[in-house]
């Protein structure tokens, strides 16, 4: 898979996205969370149950998409 996502220069996990991919994925998440939240108003469970799997797959593309993948980093350069 390629880069998407550029690695922390600090700490683990993931940056911004360096890719149109990255981007793209960023803003159809940001666009569920929404959703939910304007589509949902009032029923927790039902956004939970819409938001918790989303942001775990999130996660999932974050770490197979990040360049070099995640590992802790003191801020050298990759």
């Amino acid at each position: 898979m390629a880069d998407w996502f550029a690695p922390k220069r600090y700490g683990f996990g993931a940056g911004l996205p360096i890719g149109w991919q990255g981007w793209a994925v960023l803003g159809f998440y940001f666009a569920i969370v929404v959703a939910a939240g304007l589509l949902l108003e009032g029923k927790r469970l039902a956004q939970g149950a819409i938001i918790i799997p989303a942001t775990a797959a999130l996660i999932i593309i974050f770490a197979k998409t990040t360049r070099g993948g995640w590992r802790w980093r003191w801020g050298e350069k990759d």
